[in-house]
C-alpha cells in the first residue's frame, strides 16, 4: 500500500532527528519510544536492540503509531499510523548510507563507533504507513 502523504508532512518526516514510536504492550498499555529512523521508498526504517520491548511488543502486534511535532507549542504535527515488521535483510546501520549520514554524529555522541552501533542495534523495523494525521 502507498500512502500519499501531504507536503507539509514530508518536510516534516525529512527534517525530524528522530520520531516517538507507539508499540502495544500484550496488556493493551500504549509505549511510546523516541527513535531514530529514515524515510525511505515511502516507509520508515528503524533500528533497534533485538531485546528491546518494541520488538517483542512489534512481534505480538505489528499496529503502531509514529509522531513528531514540528515546533515547540506541537502546533504542527504528524501522527503515522502504519504495520510493522521485523526486517532481516536489511543492512547493519553503518552499511546503509543514508542512515549512517543521518546519525554518525550522533552515533559518536553517544560514545559508540558505527561498528558498535551494529552490534547493539542489529534489528531493524520497517513501518508502512496506513493513515496519516496531523496540522
Amino acid at each position: 500500500m502507498s500512502l500519499d502523504i501531504k507536503p507539509q508532512f514530508a518536510s516534516y518526516i525529512q527534517n525530524a532527528y528522530y520520531v516517538w514510536l507507539t508499540t502495544v504492550r500484550d496488556d493493551g498499555m500504549p509505549q511510546p519510544t523516541p527513535v531514530w529512523f529514515i524515510w525511505e521508498n515511502g516507509t520508515f526504517l528503524i533500528y533497534s536492540m533485538p531485546t528491546a520491548y518494541k520488538i517483542r511488543n512489534i512481534r505480538a502486534n505489528p499496529l503502531v503509531a509514529l509522531s513528531y511535532a514540528a515546533s515547540q507549542d506541537a502546533e504542527e504535527y504528524v501522527v503515522i499510523m502504519g504495520e510493522a515488521k521485523i526486517e532481516r535483510n536489511a543492512p547493519p546501520p553503518s552499511q546503509h548510507p543514508a542512515y549512517i549520514e543521518k546519525y554518525r554524529q550522533g552515533i559518536a555522541d553517544i560514545n559508540m563507533t558505527p561498528e558498535s552501533f551494529d552490534q547493539t542495534f542489529s534489528a531493524a523495523i520497517r513501518v508502512v504507513p496506513t493513515r496519516v494525521r496531523g496540522e
